[in-house]
């Protein structure tokens, strides 16, 4: 696993310039930005691209046949698996990390710093988590082109499901403050839900590396 990460490593070194301008553009959004209006769409936008970034990797591997000639070499598809879904917390984890630092830096300069900065980060982690359990088995059952269609058409399956749901909550009467006043009742702090979310995130990553796995398992090159 070792020698796959270093592969996209150096793939990801080869768009270093385009890394470098986004970069720059969370920089601009972070000293320009009114107040900390953008400070959770900044850390949120460099861990998405971050992240995204392990699709492409996957695109190149795919390209002229190369998992064919990939998996000659002394690979197991369970270890490719793996360091794609390591990668991508690598790489996601990474930029999150960068555009916290770019956030503080702008806050600070500013003189408008503050901890809720923080913490609004900090929630965008297991966000991490669950992009990269959606996205990595449709591109790995469906590769570059195929996999984007149906990502996009998953997506809007889910949109057209909230839509629906809270269509049904209207009509039941069900409104999310009262929801959160019954967790205040219940003693349920914040911090409990905000753990809550970050353990059903891990198990979702879990249970999509597996079927990621059998994926790629079955999977003909």
């Amino acid at each position: 696993m070792k020698g796959l990460l270093l592969k996209d490593l150096r793939l990801m070194k080869m768009q270093k310039q385009f890394f470098i301008i986004i970069t720059v553009i969370a920089a601009g959004m972070a000293v320009f930005g009114q107040g900390e209006t953008f400070s959770p769409f900044i850390v949120a936008y460099m861990t998405f691209i971050g992240g995204l970034f392990t699709l492409s990797t996957i695109s190149y591997d795919e390209f002229d046949n190369g998992n064919a000639f990939l998996f000659s070499l002394p690979v197991t598809r369970q270890g490719y698996v793996a360091e794609k879904y390591g990668f991508g917390l690598i790489t996601g984890a990474g930029f999150w990390l960068l555009g916290l630092v770019i956030d503080i830096a702008a806050g600070l300069t500013r003189g408008m710093f503050s901890a809720d900065t923080v913490v609004a980060a900090l929630l965008i982690l297991p966000i991490l988590l669950l992009m990269l359990a959606f996205m990595l088995p449709f591109q790995l059952k469906f590769g570059g082109e195929k996999g984007r269609i149906v990502m996009i058409g998953a997506v809007g399956i889910v949109l057209l499901a909230g839509a629906l749901l809270r269509k049904i909550a209207g009509a039941w009467n069900f409104h999310v403050d009262d929801a959160l006043n019954n967790l205040e009742t219940l003693n349920m702090s914040m911090g409990k839900v905000i753990l809550a979310v970050v353990v059903l995130a891990a198990v979702l990553f879990f249970v999509s590396y597996k079927i990621s796995v059998s994926i790629m398992v079955r999977k003909e090159f």
